[in-house]
């Protein structure tokens, strides 16, 4: 059968479509090109640049499209519902990036506890700011977590060696299973915001969650309390954590994702007590030869008509 992929993907990835006798096309199409095309595909597999939009589904539909498949955890960028009625599957990888995420969730919460930014920035000016750089130990402090999933129980791990302690937040998560993973379940979000030196957040981006950390939510947060999104934009209200950064109501934040990216006018990029990144929770080597080999393997489950492991809107249809 005939595979698009319409974005860069790991050469693992593409050969393991070839070996399972797949046709593969790899063109990074622009959206009215893909438009035109899709309908000659049974799967299309993607990454975050291409938006498998409403017309571009209903197009395919038309043609020979079966599944939809997102080297990645996060499926934003495709129109689940209407790849449901249609009755073309959704699938991805989320498994693919945990361990990029998770770690450099830690990153963040080091490069802030320890100033490493500014330490970096100043002996490249020549200077010697050893008295402005005292930090804190992660060792003793408490990790909260908003989202207990597969990233938040890795990052729950890997805190656990610092020897922090770990609390979460996650509706749909029992306080069982959270223990299992050494996580305190908490059963209010407010709870966490009071009570951790670190909050991290690992939950997608839906009406639900739009904003969950807003200013009512940060206002409770300690003074000594450092904020981390490496999860997506739009979770923070940004313009109220820029309002507690740039007064002190909070230490400080690390940042790997933004309501608008790049967040070009972001007042975000003035502050020294915020590190950023540019979305590169999920960009590691291992990381992407893994979420798309994991793509890779649920497309072909798909077209081979088995049940796949990560049908995303399964729900839907």
């Amino acid at each position: 059968m005939k595979v698009l992929i319409a974005d860069k993907m790991a050469n693992e990835a593409i050969q393991l479509l070839k070996d399972a006798g797949h046709d593969v096309t790899f063109d990074e199409m622009d959206g009215d090109t893909l438009l035109k095309e899709i309908a000659n595909y049974d799967a299309l597999m993607v990454r975050g640049r291409t938006k498998a939009i409403e017309d571009i589904v209903k197009a395919g539909a038309k043609g020979k499209l079966k599944v939809i498949g997102r080297a990645g955890i996060g499926v934003d960028n495709v129109d689940l519902k209407t790849a449901a009625k249609e009755g073309i599957k959704v699938v991805n990888a989320p498994t693919g990036a945990t361990a990029s995420v998770a770690e450099l969730t830690i990153a963040h919460m080091l490069s802030l506890s320890r100033h490493l930014a500014k330490a970096d920035s100043t002996m490249k000016k020549g200077e010697w700011a050893k008295k402005q750089l005292r930090g804190n130990e992660l060792y003793g402090k408490t990790l909260g977590l908003i989202g207990c999933g597969n990233i938040g129980k890795l990052t729950a791990k890997y805190a656990q060696v610092f020897n922090m302690s770990v609390v979460g937040y996650d509706p749909f998560i029992s306080k069982e299973d959270m223990q299992k993973d050494g996580i305190k379940k908490v059963e209010e979000l407010g709870e966490i915001m009071k009570t951790a030196d670190f909050i991290s957040l690992h939950l997608p981006h839906i009406s639900a969650t739009h904003h969950i950390v807003n200013k009512e939510m940060i206002s409770k947060m300690k003074s000594s309390a450092y904020l981390i999104n490496c999860a997506r934009g739009g979770t923070v209200d940004e313009k109220a954590l820029y309002d507690a950064l740039k007064n002190g109501k909070i230490a400080g934040a690390g940042m790997d994702v933004f309501e608008n990216e790049p967040p070009k006018d972001s007042p975000l990029l003035k502050l020294e007590n915020v590190v950023l990144t540019p979305h590169i929770g999920a960009n590691t080597k291992e990381g992407q030869i893994r979420a798309g080999t994991v793509c890779a393997e649920q497309i072909i489950k798909v077209l081979n008509g088995e049940t796949p492991d990560f049908w995303v809107n399964k729900h839907l249809m």
